[in-house]
Formats: C-alpha cells, structure tokens, sequence
C-alpha cells in the first residue's frame, strides 16, 4: 500500500509523514509538494505537487492508493486547488482520501468552514472513499499569542466565556497519519478536538501562573478587537477571520468533548499546560 501526504513541507505534513513512517514501511511514503527539495530530510520518496497545476497532479499520484490531503492555506482559491486534487486522484486511481477538515464543517458559522463544507461535498461526488478528519483550531495559534500578551500586560480577545477544545498540530499530525495508514477508517468522519475545555481567561491564568507575571484576559467587542489586530500589522483579511472565529466561539463551535481524539492516538491529547510552557519557553 503506497500512501502520499500532500503539502509535505509544511509543518502539519511532516509530523504526519515522520509519524507514518513509524506505522508502515517507509518505502510506502510518498511525501509531495511544490517543492520536493524540501522534503530531503524525510528519507521517503518525494514527488512535485502543486495544487493550481492540474498538468502535474496525476503523475505525482501515479501507483498511490491513499491520499492524506491537507487543506490548503490559500484561503482564497483553496476550494479550487482542491478540486483538482481531488480529480486528479480519481483519474489516477486513488482508492481513499483523508482529507483535513475543521471542526463541525457540516453546520459550522465560521467563516473559514465554508471552504471545507465545499471540499467535503466535492469528496463526495467524486466516487473515492473518504475519511473526513474535522480538525480543531491549533492550541498553537491561542499560545503563540502569549508572550506579546505579557509585554502588553493583557491577553485580548473577543470570545468572552467561550469554551475551546483545541489540539496541538503534533497531535493532529499524528491522527493523520493513523488514519491514513488504517483502511479500516474509509467512510469515517471524526471530529478531532483536544480533551481538555478551556475559556481564554483560563489560557491568560495558565500563562500568569507560568510566568509569574500579571496577564488578565481583557474582552473586546468584535469592533475593537478587530481594530487592535489590524493595529498589530494583521492583514485585514486575516483578522476578520480571527475575530469571526471568537464571536462564533461565543456559540459553542469551537467547542468538542467527544474524545475522538484521543481514542485515534490511543492516548490523552497534549495538556494546554504543555502547549503555554512551550510558547513561553
């Protein structure tokens, strides 16, 4: 069985890729992107993959039985990119695709789910089998935020007493590998999230105890923290999906205590501790 893990450069694709390698011989890895001088280190067979050139895609799938396919950051053409992956795959053969969604990507009011509501539906009218991984928000993109919070004297934002479920990209790396490397999830939609439930004060206090340094958490009106993100140098297209993701937070959407995570791993997800003593390190 020859598995391939598209954008392999990336710092999703390489966890999965160097997790999978550890599930099944690595003669059957194949890692794909634009460009494969990147993925030398890997030490699996590397293929060109560029998801706006059709002309490409078949070849770098030729003898590839599943497809882990990693959505694509170009929030404005992605839907696009995909469909010509995903034909691609179908002309080539490919027999399964597990494709990295987000969270609750049926219903969810975020601004950014509607691309992967678009995906899925491609997905399921191209005649392949499919596994759907639902991915959280990385608890990284939360932490990373941490020590400018610190030098400003307040984590901001505009979820209020939102609940968060997110999951460390090492642990969602390594549910796409397992779900790659197992057949028997063809057919499976998971909604992946991390076990622990958390507000943004509760972040800002984890932080604070941390660092032993002062950090309330300071809610703004969608407005304000839009204004206070732009201020920061943020694209404003970038922003608006940041402040979207907190006021739709508010309702709950950001927000998962199924354990489908960590039942894929076979253990619990990464403590939100972990991921703030590694921002703060």
């Amino acid at each position: 069985m020859t598995i391939a893990v598209s954008a392999a450069s990336g710092q999703l694709g390489r966890i999965a890729v160097t997790h999978l390698k550890t599930l099944v011989d690595p003669s059957q890895v194949v890692a794909l992107a634009r460009d494969p001088a990147k993925l030398a280190d890997l030490g699996v067979t590397a293929r060109p993959f560029d998801y706006t050139r059709p002309d490409m895609l078949i070849a770098g799938l030729d003898g590839v039985e599943t497809l882990a396919l990693i959505s694509s950051g170009d929030l404005a053409g992605r839907v696009d990119q995909h469909r010509n992956v995903i034909e691609a795959a179908k002309a080539a053969g490919v027999g399964r695709i597990v494709y990295t969604s987000i969270l609750k990507a049926d219903r969810s009011p975020l601004m950014i789910a509607s691309d992967h509501r678009a995906t899925e539906e491609i997905l399921a009218g191209a005649g392949i089998a499919t596994t759907i991984l639902r991915n959280n928000w990385y608890s990284e993109n939360r932490a990373a935020t941490l020590p400018a919070a610190l030098g400003a004297g307040a984590l901001i934002g505009a979820a209020g007493q939102a609940p968060f479920n997110t999951a460390t990209r090492a642990d969602l790396g390594q549910a796409l590998a397992i779900a790659a490397a197992d057949a028997a999830l063809a057919g499976a939609v998971l909604e992946l999230a991390g076990d622990e439930t958390y507000t943004l004060a509760d972040l800002a206090a984890e932080a604070q105890r941390q660092s032993g340094r002062d950090l309330p958490y300071r809610d703004l009106s969608p407005e304000e923290y839009q204004a206070a993100l732009l201020a920061a140098g943020l694209p404003a297209g970038f922003a608006a999906v940041l402040v979207d993701a907190d006021v739709q937070a508010r309702d709950g959407w950001m927000a998962d205590d199924s354990g489908a995570l960590s039942r894929l791993l076979g253990r619990p997800t990464t403590p939100i501790a972990d991921v703030v003593a590694a921002a703060l390190a």
